[in-house]
């Protein structure tokens, strides 16, 4: 192809640059790259705006403008990379946006701030700190708390469309937390607002399934599945036992590269982006005391991205 000698001519090479930018442009961002590699012509087709602008989100313009801090690239390539490797804050620093360095597709996170967390302005219940290594100005740590109720809303007009999403809880637990390994549910669903604010938005007709089974601290022992372990002391020592792989129904976190860790709350399909999705993480039953969690907030980030 193009300009390799391999003793036959390709027909590419005959046309003209910005024909063979347009055929790249409906590939892939990693085919782009892959091509850049095949001759000096390639290379200039497949780093042209032309390309690149195709593989960045429709609306990335009305994204960008709307950024903290100003962004500057000197091509479209320049800023897409930028836009994987380097989460920028929107909306006054509400939600944290990137994109997916295989498809471009559009990824947020929503700040602890704006999330909807039972008593988040009660300091005996939960104190907002700052931590460098978060991408936010705060986070919300857990004092003590029986009743553990932390929910989300976004606008699925935001999103990629036709995408398959999973929303993660994205947190931290400091060394004397307990009340964590008590079984607690998570839910995705979709619900009509009238609003758009995760904090205050009114929400009518909302169906709240009960939720799949998850764990905010995988249990160590087999009494923490139901209680935790805080009252394990007072336990008899026969039934303080390690718990064993099946006696944990449901998801434990995943440690991250950033430091972090994330929690799959639930899945769901961004079809048409109509309505908004509605995500919920709540320890209201067993209602033992719970402390120690630090929420950055919830991610949503196409299923396939790890």
């Amino acid at each position: 192809m193009g300009e390799i000698d391999n003793g036959k001519s390709s027909p590419f090479q005959f046309l003209p640059e910005g024909c063979v930018s347009n055929i790249i442009s409906l590939t892939s961002p990693q085919d782009a790259c892959g091509a850049s590699v095949i001759s000096v012509g390639f290379k200039s087709a497949s780093e042209s705006d032309t390309v690149w602008e195709k593989f960045l989100p429709s609306d990335y313009k009305e994204i960008i403008s709307n950024s903290v801090s100003p962004l500057n690239y000197a091509t479209k390539k320049h800023l897409y990379f930028h836009l994987c490797h380097s989460p920028i804050l929107i909306n006054n620093g509400k939600l944290s946006f990137w994109i997916s360095k295989s498809t471009g597709k559009k990824c947020y996170m929503l700040r602890a701030r704006e999330l909807c967390i039972a008593w988040k302005d009660t300091p005996r219940y939960w104190s907002w700190t700052s931590l460098p290594e978060s991408r936010f100005p705060e986070v919300a740590e857990l004092v003590d708390v029986c009743w553990l109720d932390i929910r989300g809303n976004m606008p699925t007009r935001l999103l990629s469309l036709k995408t398959n999403y999973a929303a993660y809880l994205v947190f931290k637990t400091t060394e004397n937390s307990y009340g964590l390994e008590a079984v607690a549910k998570a839910s995705v669903s979709f619900a009509a607002t009238t609003g758009t604010s995760s904090s205050s938005a009114e929400t009518s007709d909302v169906f709240e399934p009960e939720g799949d089974s998850v764990y905010l601290k995988t249990p160590a022992y087999a009494h923490d599945v139901r209680y935790g372990r805080r009252w394990r002391h007072m336990l008899p020592r026969r039934i303080r036992r390690p718990r064993t792989e099946d006696e944990i129904d449901g998801r434990v976190p995943r440690q991250r590269n950033d430091g972090w860790q994330e929690l799959l709350l639930g899945e769901f399909l961004n079809d048409e982006g109509d309505g908004d999705i509605d995500i919920k993480v709540s320890e209201t039953k067993i209602l033992n005391w719970k402390r120690g969690l630090i929420l950055e907030g919830i991610e949503l980030r196409p299923k396939e991205e790890v």
